[in-house]
């Protein structure tokens, strides 16, 4: 175990992010995310858990929940297992978050702005870039300007992101070193001596730990290093076997081939058709195609 606690586990991000009295670390977060809009000033912590309209209906379930002084909504996750269908998840949850402010009686529909920011330790199949930043808003395609300023979803795809203590050139770049690295440190690094790094650096040393939260963060990440564990050992049986697989075709497509070799030389010297499929397992169908290619 290292100097300080992984973020990627449960315990080590609601740690970071979690919690009432650090909030002005969440809200540092995600105004370096969204620094091209107003800089949000508060939070309020909100309920995690969304209860669908019926007993039919599916929760929503994020990590933090969180509102500011204009209602607004945001939605912050950690993602550490690759899923088919997470960004149509995203979306699910994100239409949970607007739904919550719908009225009883008149309502004009104008809901506040919902913003979904996901930390994945996974990369995205097909976006088209090398980008560790995916920043998705409604826009219209004909006039290519932006349709609605009401829900954004920002993703990173963080092991996109390899950049060294050198190269880190902003504020949002030395965010993404702290959430990757930050648990194979064992000092500050001289670009993330801010006042907000090394608040989150006393935050995720271990041993300013009580016992309790000490065993806390042992068992969550226990369960981060199965998870990986067992993620590494499923590939690499897939690998084994997809290598065992290719070996055993390659040997039937070997002897095949030295099937059909063997019923040429077999047609060219005169052998009785009979003959030729018992000597080389191939069918009667299978030695007349042979015979038709030396015909031409």
């Amino acid at each position: 175990m290292g100097k300080y606690i992984n973020l990627f586990t449960d315990f080590g991000f609601k740690k970071i992010f979690g919690s009432e009295e650090n909030k002005d670390i969440l809200l540092d977060f995600l105004n370096t995310l969204l620094a091209d809009k107003q800089q949000i000033t508060n939070l309020q912590f909100l309920n995690t858990e969304l209860l669908g309209g019926s007993i039919m209906e599916r929760k929503a379930i994020f990590d933090l929940y969180c509102e500011n002084d204009k209602g607004e909504q945001f939605i912050v996750e950690l993602q550490r297992a690759k899923q088919e269908f997470f960004k149509e998840r995203s979306i699910f949850y994100a239409s949970r978050a607007i739904q919550t402010q719908s009225k009883r009686g008149k309502w004009d529909y104008n809901w506040q702005a919902v913003y979904t920011i996901a930390i994945m330790d996974f990369e995205f199949a097909g976006m088209g870039h090398q980008n560790v930043k995916s920043d998705v808003i409604l826009y219209d395609k004909e006039s290519q300007k932006q349709f609605s300023d009401k829900l954004r979803f920002i993703y990173l795809e963080m092991p996109k992101f390899n950049k060294t203590e050198d190269e880190l050139e902003n504020n949002y770049d030395k965010w993404l070193y702290l959430l990757k690295n930050i648990s194979e440190l064992d000092e500050i690094p001289v670009r993330l001596q801010r006042f907000m790094f090394q608040k989150i650096f006393n935050l995720a040393e271990i041993t300013n730990y009580a016992p309790q939260d000490r065993l806390r963060y042992e068992e969550s990440l226990k369960e981060y290093r199965d998870y990986y564990n067992t993620i590494a050992t499923a590939e690499k049986e897939a690998q084994e076997k997809g290598l065992k697989q290719g070996l055993k075709q390659g040997k039937q497509e070997g002897e095949r081939n030295k099937a059909i070799e063997m019923a040429k030389e077999g047609w060219k010297e005169g052998l009785d058709i009979k003959l030729l499929a018992k000597l080389t397992k191939l069918s009667l169908e299978e030695l007349q195609e042979i015979k038709k290619t030396l015909a031409l």
